[in-house]
């Protein structure tokens, strides 16, 4: 049942149109590229006052590097640079497979569904580049200073 749960998501995410776009009025444009697999994103965000009031992205790769940056950019709009930061941290560690909890990933929503990947070492990477890609953004485009 579990399993059908996370690949009906992924396939929906995958596939899904909403986020795939280009942002017009985008302050914030990051590469995120997998070299191992050849994944690859353009994470565009539209930063206002330290919040992340739009974001979209355009790539091409697997189902799950796919999924995972829509989920993710469902999970960032609305949120702080601080915040967006810190949920691509849980994450990561859930990919890693360093927090397992389910309370702690709760707020993580639907991309708490992506936990099993963990177990996928080859997947690991797909799963987490749109997140790095987010953190890299924020940082270089001076992390603290959008907050």
């Amino acid at each position: 049942m579990l399993e059908n749960i996370y690949t009906e998501l992924i396939s929906e995410h995958s596939r899904s149109k909403e986020n795939r776009r280009e942002l017009s009025n985008a302050t914030i444009k990051e590469r995120g590229h997998n070299p191992s697999c050849g994944d690859e994103i353009i994470l565009e965000l539209e930063v206002v006052d330290g919040v992340i009031k739009d974001a979209a992205f355009n790539g091409t790769g697997c189902a799950i590097s796919q999924a995972s940056t829509d989920m993710m950019i469902d999970l960032m709009r609305g949120k702080n640079v601080d915040e967006a930061r810190r949920l691509a941290e849980i994450f990561i560690k859930m990919i890693q497979g360093e927090i397992t909890d389910d309370a702690e990933l709760d707020e993580l929503d639907e991309a708490a569904a992506l936990k099993n990947i963990s177990t996928m070492p080859a997947r690991v990477k797909c799963a987490t580049l749109a997140w790095h890609t987010l953190d890299t953004a924020i940082e270089n485009f001076g992390g603290d200073k959008l907050a």
